[in-house]
């Protein structure tokens, strides 16, 4: 299923209605290029699950935790590990599956392993693109279970 969005706000607010339909060990997997709303989209998810906290991008944390909504989030930007060497460092593999969303920003930079180690029920794809003529104009791509 394909959406447009024209602004961060709506780009946030499909991400907020998206939330309403997940559950306990769904990872979102995003994949974009730099400022295609990845960011965007994981406030969104947030706010869907009625997480109160300031969500960020965690490049440099690699992993941020966000325990107050109905499910618990784990926002995850793998940009900084450049692949998958590294996951087992930041306890990745504890958080996929478990009791809380994991949403991955980056996930293209780890697709051999989210292959590997994710159930294709529990996994879905969102690729946000943009166009090149610098324009606000978002597609947004929503995919369960295979990469787009």
């Amino acid at each position: 299923m394909t959406h447009i969005s024209t602004s961060p706000e709506q780009t946030f607010g499909l991400a907020s209605r998206f939330a309403d339909g997940l559950s306990a060990g769904d990872t979102v997997c995003l994949y974009g290029e730099l400022g295609a709303g990845k960011t965007a989209f994981t406030k969104g998810l947030a706010s869907g699950l009625g997480i109160c906290e300031t969500v960020t991008s965690p490049t440099f944390t690699i992993v941020s935790e966000y325990l107050s909504g109905r499910l618990p989030l784990y926002h995850f930007d793998v940009y900084r590990l450049g692949g998958s060497d590294g996951l087992e460092d930041t306890a990745f593999y504890d958080y996929v599956g478990g009791a809380g969303v994991v949403v991955i920003e980056w996930a293209e930079l780890i697709e051999e392993t989210l292959r590997e180690f994710l159930p294709p029920g529990k996994r879905i794809d969102i690729s946000l693109t943009h166009d090149s003529d610098g324009s606000r104009l978002r597609r947004i791509s929503i995919q369960r279970g295979a990469a787009p």
